[in-house]
């Protein structure tokens, strides 16, 4: 709150304050500089190659070049388990090298296997089938970092920030938001008492709000600098929001404190700076309060609601309580419109046809309008503007991950659960038009605004690594989809450095792999035209991998009525009980470092990649067994790195 302070007997100047607080600002900055540095070897490695300009930045629409259809499932006639997975397109297929179960023992002990499409239908087919010699592109030598040997392992030094101090929380985000609140401690109250000097809580309050609204955005610049999307971030925007508050109110008490004192509170309650100080200050409570667990979990739109409305309000009632704040409020102005241009831009007006998954309790939503510009492992923010989705409903954005791959005829894919609320709306609309109401009917068409694409793994490149590993949980198996096929399609054009693939899919219900196994048709071209036989896609991806051996590991964890079968075809497991994922990673580290085929066998080692996406115990499990490897194992493999989606 405004006041003279030359008319407050005792109180410092105010210039040391303003310093001490602005150097403040800048050590963090530069910290934040340290970070961007970081990325730059493999930004530059990865825009080095000029399509990666064009992918992961605006959705669009390309013309596709006409791909050759391979055979359905009952047209292929598999002699041997590697032939089964489907001939090479110039040589003879390699030799599998062989593998751990995911349950923790050595190949498949039970022989129960299934195959089957998360997405209930196969778009492999659609990739390229022309294998190219691999092409040793900077791209490929560069990443997954400009000097594996160097990077990666100085990573395994540092095992421990991956350590999970909470569910969700590392020790490594405990490190950061450490540095940041004792930077903001210092300023705040070294050599100065709050009840004598409550100026000083109010320039460091005035500091977070950049930091707030830069990080409250979904194109933020930060999160540009550092290679990270705005949900791997939202963890500084909380705390510093917090500081906003915190330091606010201190500020707030510190004056009334002072006044009291002074006898003048009545006087300057009602000056007309202390009353906009005062609906600022409101403005803060009431955001702080609506953004506890309580609300986000149980009355998101409430949540989102006020968050909107107190952002708004704050900012001018914040220039009206202090002009000299300016800077500080166009800069957080600045960033909020900023964000608002270019989510117009991400935005794209489609027709979508959503169709129910009743088995997975799924609606599928098919744009194939929309066919380029995303990059495997990104999500997108969707509007089903309908007015079947209620009052409300149809202004209401979620986001998905992305479950295909760029530049097919299928185009986007989205596969979202019903959890009730939106989606269950949602769930509910498709079931009008279902599959099979009418003869020849695929679906219910819908207006949607597509807002993206977001989130992704960076500047990493997942092709470049010599081996991947997933590990999803449930609906999250959408990740996993996109990125092996994103994998396999490189592969295929002999831009790929990776050898294996492992795939370990958490489930509750065998019977939703199992219903995946069931012959399906789908038209993966137009609604008038006949459909078309496709393989279910697990087995179809497993035909595909003839370079990158590809191994499927399907876990659940509630019992079964009727036992799964047993007669499926060889690469994909299905067993009772949770992953024993060290053992998994261990066994992906011996392949790596002693498996290669062809052009592969005299590649240098990458590292391994392992790609996380599903409830936050599991990444949490995940991250405990790849800071357990041992330091010697991770030097051996060229380092191990962990993407959580």
């Amino acid at each position: 709150m405004s006041i003279d302070l030359a008319l407050i007997p005792g109180l410092p100047a105010p210039a040391p304050a303003f310093n001490l607080v602005l150097h403040a600002d800048i050590f963090l900055l530069a910290i934040a500089a340290v970070f961007a540095l970081a990325t730059l070897p493999r930004a530059l490695a990865r825009f080095s190659r000029a399509a990666e300009w064009t992918q992961g930045h605006l959705l669009r629409s390309v013309r596709l070049q006409s791909t050759r259809r391979r055979p359905s499932l009952q047209q292929q006639q598999p002699t041997s388990p590697r032939s089964a997975q489907g001939p090479s397109p110039s040589t003879s297929s390699p030799p599998d090298p062989g593998f751990a179960s995911s349950s923790g023992h050595d190949g498949a002990q039970d022989g129960v296997t299934s195959e089957g499409s998360h997405t209930y239908f196969s778009h492999s087919h659609l990739l390229p089938t022309r294998f190219h010699p691999l092409q040793t592109h900077p791209l490929l030598r560069l990443a997954p970092s400009a000097c594996p040997r160097v990077v990666c392992d100085s990573t395994s030094r540092w095992g421990l920030l991956r350590y999970r101090l909470d569910m969700g929380f590392s020790v490594g985000q405990a490190i950061v938001l450490g540095i940041y609140g004792v930077v903001m401690i210092y300023a705040s109250f070294w050599s100065s008492d709050p009840f004598r000097d409550p100026l000083r809580t109010g320039y460091v309050a005035m500091a977070q709000i950049p930091v707030v609204y830069v990080l409250g955005t979904k194109n933020n610049v930060l999160g540009m600098c550092v290679a990270m999307g705005y949900e791997r971030l939202n963890y500084i925007h909380r705390f510093a929001g917090m500081l906003l508050v915190l330091l606010s109110n201190v500020h707030a008490v510190g004056y009334i404190y002072v006044w009291t004192f002074d006898g003048t509170l009545s006087a300057y309650l009602h000056t007309s700076h202390v009353i906009w100080a005062l609906v600022a200050l409101v403005a803060l409570d009431v955001l702080y309060f609506f953004s506890t667990s309580f609300w986000r979990r149980k009355a998101y739109n409430i949540f989102i609601g006020t968050h909107i409305i107190c952002f708004i309000v704050f900012l001018p009632a914040a220039y009206f309580h202090q002009a000299g704040m300016l800077p500080y409020i166009i800069a957080a102005g600045a960033a909020y419109g900023l964000d608002h241009i270019l989510r117009l831009l991400k935005t794209r007006l489609s027709d979508a046809r959503i169709r129910p998954i009743p088995d997975l309790c799924l609606t599928r939503i098919e744009i194939p309008e929309v066919n380029a510009g995303w990059r495997a492992g990104q999500h997108v923010r969707i509007r089903i503007l309908s007015s079947a989705m209620g009052w409300i409903g149809w202004a209401e954005v979620h986001p998905f991950t992305i479950a295909t791959v760029a530049r097919t005829p299928e185009g986007l894919v989205l596969m979202c659960k019903n959890v009730g609320g939106w989606t269950g709306k949602l769930y509910e609309m498709a079931k009008v038009a279902g599959y099979g109401c009418e003869e020849g009917d695929v679906g219910r068409a819908v207006l949607t605004a597509i807002e993206g694409p977001y989130g992704g793994p960076g500047h990493a490149v997942l092709a470049s690594f010599s081996a991947a590993m997933f590990v999803v949980g449930g609906s999250g198996i959408t990740f996993a989809l996109a990125a092996v096929q994103d994998l396999i399609q490189r592969d295929l054009e002999g831009s790929s450095r990776v050898k294996l693939i492992d795939l370990i899919w958490c489930i509750q219900d065998p019977c939703t792999s199992l219903l995946f196994s069931l012959p399906c048709t789908h038209n993966t071209l137009t609604p008038t035209q006949p459909p078309s036989p496709a393989p279910p896609l697990f087995t179809s991806l497993i035909q595909q991998s003839t370079r990158a051996p590809l191994k499927i590991s399907v876990h659940y964890t509630r019992a079964a009525d009727v036992p799964p079968a047993k007669d499926f075809l060889p690469g994909l497991t299905l067993t009772a009980g949770r992953p024993r994922i060290a053992k998994v990673l261990d066994a992906v580290i011996a392949r790596a470092v002693s498996y290669g085929y062809g052009v592969k066998a005299g590649m240098d080692i990458t590292g391994v990649v392992v790609g996380v996406c599903g409830p936050v115990g599991l990444g949490d499990e995940v991250s405990q067994a790849v800071s357990a490897v041992d330091p010697g194992r991770r030097w051996a493999v060229g380092g191990i790195e962990m993407y959580e989606e």
